[in-house]
Formats: structure tokens, C-alpha cells, sequence
């Protein structure tokens, strides 16, 4: 993208506004994990990374040795389009079942391992023995965990569905996304 995605805005808020949004009703706290300078400036807690330079799965390691709770949500901040009951419907799934993880599969049919939720003491676990071993893949955790992988037919009647997993990742998704704000 060349540029903070997580500063992007959509309909006047940025991303990680939309999210906290979506989140905050369900999260005792939300917290922005990141390396850049300037992430206090969103007004929320930042983690940082417990082993820098290792990608998207250093920061579900840091989120989820951050974590408190029993369960983390983790959503990647080029998401824009995740909603609260996309998050209450994940969350009703890890009750119903003995599971460490919950993730969706996207209507491609690929895993979204950085919009689950995560087990977080057996996931923190085997996120560090993945980043000791230097396989960075999130889907890696997700595989090694007992994961409760939702269908997108288990959300699709969820209003906003067909958008939740957009990423932004170049200036023309952003051109598309602010197209359906």
C-alpha cells in the first residue's frame, strides 16, 4: 500500500475506529499491536512485538501474551469491514465446542486466520514454537490447534457478510472499499 493502512479512513473514521467499533461492545479491552511509531495515536493500549520482525504471527504472538482473557479476538487492521455480530457469532462457536481456535473460511475458501479468535494460553503456546521453528504462517497455528474453522455459510446470513473479509492491501482495494462504505 505505501502507507499506515490502519490510518486509512471510511466514511470519516479510520480502520482501527471501525474495528474498536465493532469490538468494544464485546472486548473488556481493545489494543492496537504494532512496530510503528505513532500507534498510541490511535487512543488505544499498543503491544508491541515480543520478537520483532516476524510478521503477522509475532503480533498474534504479542496480542496473545498481552491477553488476559480466556480468549483473544485478533483482527488485522486492513479488515475495515468487520462487525460486531460477525465477532458474536465467532464467539457463540466457542462455547459449543472444545476448541482452541475459531476461524472463519472466507467465501474463496481460504482460512482467515487474522480475524479469529484464539485459546490464548494453548495458542500463545504454540504461536512461540512456531516462531522458534521460523514458520511465520499464521494458518500454521490454526492448523496445529484444535480449530473450529466456521464455513462462510455460517455467517452469510450476517448483514455485511460478502464484505467482512475484503483486505485493503493497494491504493485500488482502497479505491473499492471507500466505494462501499
Amino acid at each position: 500500500m505505501g502507507l499506515d493502512k490502519s490510518r486509512l479512513r471510511i466514511g470519516g473514521r479510520t480502520f482501527v475506529e471501525r474495528i474498536n467499533d465493532a469490538l468494544r461492545p464485546l472486548a473488556r479491552r481493545v489494543c492496537v499491536v504494532s512496530s510503528r511509531e505513532r500507534a498510541d495515536a490511535h487512543g488505544l493500549p499498543v503491544v508491541r512485538d515480543l520478537y520483532e520482525g516476524r510478521g503477522a504471527l509475532g503480533g498474534l504472538h504479542a496480542a496473545l501474551s498481552e491477553c488476559k482473557a480466556q480468549w483473544a479476538v485478533i483482527v488485522s487492521c486492513d479488515l475495515p469491514f468487520v462487525t460486531r455480530e460477525l465477532f458474536e457469532r465467532l464467539a457463540s462457536f466457542t462455547l459449543a465446542n472444545d476448541a482452541d481456535a475459531v476461524a472463519p473460511v472466507q467465501d474463496d475458501g481460504r482460512p482467515s486466520p487474522l480475524c479469529a479468535l484464539y485459546a490464548t494460553g494453548a495458542c500463545r503456546a504454540v504461536a512461540e514454537e512456531l516462531i522458534r521453528t521460523d514458520d511465520l504462517r499464521p494458518r500454521a497455528l490454526l492448523w496445529r490447534v484444535r480449530t473450529r474453522w466456521i464455513a462462510f455459510k455460517e455467517l452469510s446470513d450476517l448483514d455485511g457478510s460478502e464484505l467482512f473479509f475484503r483486505n485493503v492491501n493497494t491504493p485500488e482495494d482502497y479505491e473499492k472499499a471507500k466505494g462501499k462504505s
